[in-house]
């Protein structure tokens, strides 16, 4: 077990800082000091700001035990390395690195300031001192996707992608599964953007999968620019990480709404017991990290099958990889009645069957 005490105890002059190591009990006149880093703007409405609305009521619900700090838009790479070291000399007892590009460097800080709580969003990679979390947001995907595959009238879907990591790739296939189960003729083309936010680029995207036929967008970036576009053009489409129905109130159909404010609560307060634990963490619908916005711009009977979904999702019965599943060669990578493995999913770098694009390399 990690507990973030030793650092404080061996500053000397800070040991009125000591969040109680001998006991394990929160010392009454220390506050965490929790960083946060966050790769676009908390004005994106959608994965940053998904995050900065739980920093938000993580600190509405901890009070004065918590103090914060955030810093938007960090490139991944060089700018991300230097941007959390500085976090980490400067006093945070923890810090939450909120993108996958981040991963390699929260390894790397995590041995060079063994004292500091390192939380990383995405990734895969652990040490002693720096956990990752994430979600099974491919449950929310595969409920885009029986969605779209029941709206759909050309049949045709467009999919905006950021980048070709697992998590993108596995929503993709979670999404044509769904989609595949209500609608075995729909067709999905993708747009990969190779950005996480960037909204003229997403737009941009989203005009030219209409052009190609599509009448559904989906997208994995973070603008509300796809679903904008989408409702200019007269088609529907799917927000991302946050419900941006507002921003396209006649177009988003629903959107996967991201809830990490228990999660921050939670480390949070273990960092001030002195029981914070390294590992993984996976939310899903079942614990309510994995939300969905509201069903609009549907017929009441594709309602009907979203919610359906959702509770077997949620009570278990319903798994979005389950076989058989095949890649696009044809080869089958889950038998019949089975379930994917965790690892499989998490590390995904394949298409499965049905998916006419190339894989990116």
């Amino acid at each position: 077990m990690k507990r973030l005490t030793s650092s404080l105890l061996a500053l000397g002059a800070a040991a009125a800082l000591s969040m109680g190591a001998a006991t394990g009990a929160q010392a009454d006149d220390h506050t965490v000091k929790a960083g946060f880093v966050y790769v676009g703007p908390v004005s994106d409405h959608g994965w940053s700001y998904a995050h900065d609305q739980a920093r938000l009521a993580m600190e509405a619900e901890l009070g004065d035990m918590v103090e914060t700090t955030f810093l938007e838009s960090v490139p991944e790479g060089a700018d991300a390395q230097r941007v959390i070291e500085r976090l980490a000399r400067s006093g945070h007892d923890i810090i939450f690195a909120t993108s996958f590009g981040y991963m390699e460097t929260v390894i790397e800080l995590s041995e060079r300031f063994p004292d500091v709580v390192f939380e990383h969003a995405t990734g895969y990679q652990t040490s002693d001192n720096a956990a990752n979390y994430n979600g099974h947001f491919y449950q929310g995907r595969y409920v885009l996707g029986k969605i779209a595959g029941l709206e759909t009238e050309t049949n045709t879907i467009g999919y905006i992608a950021s980048y070709a990591i697992p998590e993108v790739v596995s929503g993709i296939n979670a999404f044509m599964l769904g989609a595949q189960s209500v609608n075995p003729d729909v067709e999905v083309k993708i747009i990969w953007v190779n950005t996480w936010y960037d909204p003229p680029r997403e737009a941009e995207a989203a005009n030219a999968l209409i052009d190609q036929g599509a009448d559904i967008l989906v997208q994995h970036t973070d603008s509300t620019g796809p679903l904008q576009a989408a409702q200019e053009r007269g088609v529907r489409g799917f927000g991302n990480d946050s419900d941006m129905g507002a921003f396209a109130p006649e177009a988003q159909l629903t959107a996967i709404v991201n809830n990490w404010s228990p999660y921050y609560v939670e480390r949070v307060q273990a960092v001030a017991d002195g029981t914070w634990e390294t590992g993984s963490h996976m939310g899903s619908m079942a614990d309510g990290m994995v939300q969905m916005a509201p069903f609009a711009n549907m017929a009441d009977e594709t309602r009907a099958v979203a919610e359906e979904t959702m509770a077997g999702i949620i009570a278990g019965d319903i798994h979005p990889f389950t076989g058989p599943i095949f890649n696009q060669d044809g080869e089958e990578v889950v038998a019949e009645g089975e379930q994917a493995p965790l690892d499989m999913i998490l590390g995904m770098n394949f298409y499965i069957q049905g998916i006419d694009d190339a894989y990116p390399n």
